[in-house]
């Protein structure tokens, strides 16, 4: 498995911000990452020195022609596909705000992963 940088500590501050307009997610560490995540379904995170979306279809594709973004590839090749890496600029920027809620409001209407069974 790669290994992977920490993320910036102001990065990490302004997830923590960013993190707030999503009340009722459930906060969880993903790889060392904090992330967002709503019924199991992981939607805003960090990666290294990078913020994440998961965006539905439709705001992915503006989001991606809007700020000439990228899908979200941890690895090379293996890009996550509903997930957008938020340019640094616009990470600092108020206008994320947006971005976020709408991430939020997709992953409200995913079904709920099922948790893994005991044994």
């Amino acid at each position: 498995m790669p290994t992977f940088r920490k993320s910036p500590p102001e990065l990490v501050s302004r997830f923590d911000e960013l993190a707030s307009l999503a009340g009722h997610a459930d906060r969880k560490q993903m790889f060392g990452y904090p992330t967002c995540v709503l019924n199991g379904n992981m939607f805003m995170g960090l990666h290294e020195d990078s913020l994440i979306l998961r965006l539905a279809g439709v705001d992915r594709a503006e989001f991606l022609s809007r700020y000439d973004a990228a899908l979200f590839e941890p690895m090379p090749g293996r890009p996550m596909k509903e997930y957008v890496v938020v340019p640094p600029a616009l990470a600092g920027d108020d206008e994320v705000d947006d971005w976020v809620r709408r991430s939020l409001a997709y992953a409200e209407q995913l079904p709920p992963k099922k948790g893994k069974k005991q044994t």
